[in-house]
């Protein structure tokens, strides 16, 4: 028999409970071993539950534990988690979590204390929920250089910007109506800003590339600021708007790393993932564009994961299959402003003409892009080739101080 403990009994925490309690004889038989929940840490009491007899309140009845073989950390946030999930491993107990705060923040150091105590640490749940993503990446595309992902990671953003395509909903309503229906926070600023996602995909990351790559190295950008208007010249591009974590490893070997708003195709690969659900694109030298789909969040789905690893770990208690990556290092992810990208503009001009020759003349050749009853001062485009992002950035400049007003500003990315 196998102990485990269960750090948080929240989401998804209650999830974990609730599958390993009702697949019990199943999940014994994949395992080949027999799982016992013995500690439940929250501060809440629970009495009415079956399984009451199990909570804690302190945390060192589970880390003093010598019976306690996995800890499983579903609490979320930095703080308690990190200190938690550390205190374990150096006791000698393997960690498995949801948490992709910390596995993006904290991921090359526990994954070094792993290393050096013989232990698992693993965390499938951590970006993709019930999607399997992290044991595809590092196990069955081992064979291959995989140089870029993008992804929609963020359900929450995704369902905004459904509705806002397919119902015409205005930011704020979509994102009301996201908050009744229990897909958003009721602070929604984590995974309307990008934070959610720039975490996954620093996750990502650094897993496939061997670096670590860091939330604060990631340019993030989030849909706040996105319109009906720009929606509607998405369309007429066609094209629609989804919020997009990519990493891309360039030719000097750094890498480009954002998280960003774009135009993806109407029919490319992404365009179709719609609602809650996440979608994510896997480029390899050898096996070409692989994408993984599924509901990148909820209480069972992400338990889902949380208890396939638990299982893995079970298995291989004895011979670890380890993750790892290095720290991180200074200018190993490209300055943004570096790099290059196709770029959709919405402008304010009283001469929209003048500032249609302009870009022609900055930018070479662009596609005007049209809206229903656009008022005469508005112009919109995209570029035909990929612009670099301070170049950008001078030209709008200048537009601004001669009197022009940059409305919306969009990547353009093939996926």
């Amino acid at each position: 028999m196998v102990q485990i403990a269960v750090l948080g009994h929240g989401t998804v925490g209650s999830g974990v409970v609730e599958v390993l309690r009702k697949n019990h004889g199943s999940i014994t038989k994949k395992a080949h071993d027999e799982i016992h929940i013995k500690y439940i840490l929250d501060l809440r009491e629970f009495p009415d539950l079956p399984y009451a007899d199990k909570f804690v309140k302190d945390f060192s009845a589970i880390e003093n534990d010598p019976e306690v073989d996995i800890v499983v950390e579903c609490m979320g946030g930095l703080h308690p988690a990190y200190d938690f999930v550390k205190a374990c491993m150096l006791k000698g107990k393997h960690v498995v979590t949801s948490n992709k705060e910390l596995v993006a923040t904290k991921g090359a150091e526990l994954l070094k204390i792993a290393r050096e105590k013989n232990l698992s640490f693993l965390f499938e749940a951590s970006v993709g929920g019930g999607i399997p993503i992290i044991r595809p990446l590092y196990q069955c595309l081992a064979a291959n250089e995989v140089y870029e992902i993008a992804g929609i990671l963020n359900g929450t953003t995704n369902f905004i910007l459904t509705k806002m395509i397919r119902e015409q909903m205005s930011f704020q309503d979509a994102l009301d109506m996201a908050q009744k229906l229990g897909y958003a926070e009721r602070d929604p600023s984590a995974d309307v800003q990008g934070d959610d996602s720039c975490r996954k995909i620093c996750i990502l990351a650094s897993l496939v590339f061997g670096k670590h790559v860091y939330p604060e190295q990631v340019h993030t950008e989030g849909i706040t600021n996105i319109t009906l208007e720009d929606v509607e010249y998405a369309e007429s591009l066609d094209g629609v708007i989804k919020l997009l974590g990519r990493v891309k490893k360039l030719e000097d070997g750094h890498l480009s790393v954002m998280v960003c708003p774009a135009i993806v195709g109407r029919n490319g690969q992404l365009a179709s993932v719609e609602d809650v659900f996440n979608g994510i694109l896997v480029r390899g030298d050898a096996v070409g564009d692989v994408v993984f789909y599924g509901r990148g969040a909820g209480k069972l789905p992400t338990a889902s994961a949380v208890v396939g690893d638990v299982i893995d770990c079970v298995k291989r208690l004895e011979y670890k299959k380890y993750l790892y990556w290095e720290d991180g290092e200074k200018g190993y992810v490209k300055d943004y402003r570096e790099t290059s990208s196709r770029f959709y503009l919405r402008l304010k001009a009283s001469d929209a003409q003048k500032v249609l020759d302009a870009a022609k003349v900055a930018f070479g050749e662009i596609q005007e892009a049209h809206r229903a009853n656009a008022p005469s001062d508005e112009v919109a485009f995209a570029t035909a080739e990929e612009i670099q992002e301070s170049k950008l950035e001078q030209v709008l400049s200048q537009w601004e101080q001669g009197g022009t007003q940059v409305l919306g500003c969009i990547r353009l990315f093939d996926y």
